[in-house]
């Protein structure tokens, strides 16, 4: 019997391999979509003769350390204050109404419209559509509370819409408080390949990009067509994404206007966005994958669509992978062919070409090729192995997407570390639960630690690697998560 499971956890295995290695080369040809990019004579649209009228909407639900801030931005936008109107849609339930209301009386001659909603029906995406109804502008700007968009953010995102088909502008996130600590690190480094390989990637090849949810421009028109935002996933920016260019509007990205935010600086935090964005995008494959399918788009834009819609599923695979990988082990144990166990190793060019992503993305966005360089080998390690130690949690988020469970928006709690209004134990929005999955992720370090030792027992390191990076991964996100949910007691 132990060994039919065995055999069973290797096919389950090469399975999981072979997807990560579909997976990976997807992103391969992304990153060669980047290296094109570079070689393209990217020509910056002129000002267009007459600027257009621009609603800014800025979704906010009970963000009392950084709505103030928000404001302050915006009220630094370089515009004409006659083409320009600033929706603050409200949905507080806290004192954050009444800071932003003392706020606005801060700016008279500035154009805010403060609209305030007494439920959270359909959450952010409920709040946007209530706010297109009323407002004036061709143009829709978004920005969560977490932003600081620059002075001249408008200026440099409009004039690409001169095209009438152009129907969104997404510009690169980048971070205000990276260097809070490893945590705040590690996102950066994620993040960064999204907006630096993964965006430009496929708006070079052609393919179906995604607004983030903020830090981007919509042509008003554009949303109407693709029928407005809608509530039925917890990503309603991929959603909207995906039904605007399933019409035919085209999107562009633009790396080189930053738009500054925020980083989650703590697990539960961190967690909780997860949850949301891994969730949500399960939920959009599962709203829009068959239909890209049977559409007239090219067969390379509908694989890199699919590859991008089932992202999240990733950490299915991992998880997959990391559990059957005992079983493989335990064969290798006892003595079964070598040559079998070690076919595992022709997939691991999928991991190398993932791990090559993230380390030209580093190194790009910073511009200091050698420092840049030995923080790349520093942290590489790091985020693959937290990346792997996320994999329980973010696949309950990908099977309840795919499954149809349904949850309400959760928010992830803003800091403001930074101003000295707010720190991580007087955080009123701390107010998460640790599930029992945290306990599970402890469980499984201490799993992967004793696979890491039997290693060495048996005299058998095919899997040593994979191992000490679970059980380290897991490790750490169990403490750090630990101590994060006690935060909130």
């Amino acid at each position: 019997m132990p060994e039919i499971i065995s055999y069973s956890l290797l096919v389950l295995y090469i399975l999981g391999m072979v997807i990560i290695l579909g997976y990976s080369l997807a992103l391969g040809h992304l990153l060669f979509g980047f290296w094109k990019s570079k070689r393209q004579n990217q020509k910056t649209p002129t000002n267009p003769s007459e600027w257009p009228k621009v609603t800014i909407q800025l979704p906010i639900f009970n963000e009392m350390y950084v709505a103030e801030r928000l404001i302050d931005a915006v009220v630094k936008m370089d515009y004409p204050l006659e083409k320009l109107e600033v929706q603050i849609l409200d949905d507080s339930t806290d004192e954050t109404s009444d800071l932003i209301q003392d706020k606005i009386k801060s700016y008279p001659s500035f154009p805010f419209v403060y609209l305030h909603r007494t439920n959270r029906s359909g959450f952010k995406a409920g709040a946007l559509r209530e706010g297109l109804a009323f407002s004036k502008g061709d143009f829709i700007a978004i920005f969560d509370a977490d932003f600081l968009p620059s002075t001249d953010f408008l200026k440099k995102t409009i004039p690409y819409f001169q095209n009438d088909q152009i129907g969104m502008v997404q510009t690169r996130w980048t971070h205000l408080n990276e260097g809070h600590s490893l945590l705040t690190r590690l996102q950066a480094f994620a993040l960064d390949a999204h907006f630096t390989i993964e965006q430009v990637g496929r708006n070079t090849l052609g393919a179906f990009i995604n607004f983030n949810g903020t830090g981007g421009v919509w042509r008003k028109a554009c949303i109407l067509d693709a029928g407005n935002w809608e509530d039925d996933t917890l990503t309603e920016d991929l959603d909207l994404s995906y039904r605007a260019q399933k019409k035919g509007w085209k999107f562009v990205y633009r790396p080189e206007i930053p738009s500054p935010a925020e980083l989650p600086p703590i697990m539960s935090a961190i967690k909780s966005q997860q949850f949301r964005w891994n969730k949500g995008g399960a939920e959009c494959a599962k709203k829009h994958a068959r239909s890209v399918l049977s559409s007239e788009f090219p067969f390379k834009t509908k694989l890199h669509a699919v590859a991008h819609l089932f992202n999240s599923s990733i950490f299915l695979v991992i998880l997959m992978v990391s559990l059957a990988s005992i079983g493989v082990a335990w064969l290798g144990w006892n003595g079964f062919s070598a040559s079998w166990t070690r076919i595992a190793g022709l997939f691991l060019i999928g991991f190398a070409i993932i791990a090559l992503v993230y380390f030209i993305s580093h190194i790009y966005t910073r511009k200091r090729f050698w420092k840049s360089l030995v923080e790349s080998i520093l942290i590489l390690p790091l985020f693959l192995s937290v990346s792997m130690g996320m994999a329980l949690h973010n696949a309950q988020a990908v099977w309840e997407g795919l499954s149809g469970k349904k949850s309400p928006f959760i928010r992830t709690p803003k800091f403001n570390l930074e101003s000295g209004k707010s720190n991580l134990k007087t955080n009123r929005y701390l107010k998460f639960s640790m599930p029992i999955t945290t306990w599970i992720e402890g469980g499984l370090s201490l799993i992967f630690f004793l696979m890491v030792l039997l290693a060495f027992h048996y005299d058998y390191f095919l899997f040593l690697p994979f191992h000490a990076m679970l059980a380290f991964g897991y490790g750490l996100v169990f403490l750090t998560s630990f101590r994060s949910y006690s935060l909130g007691k």
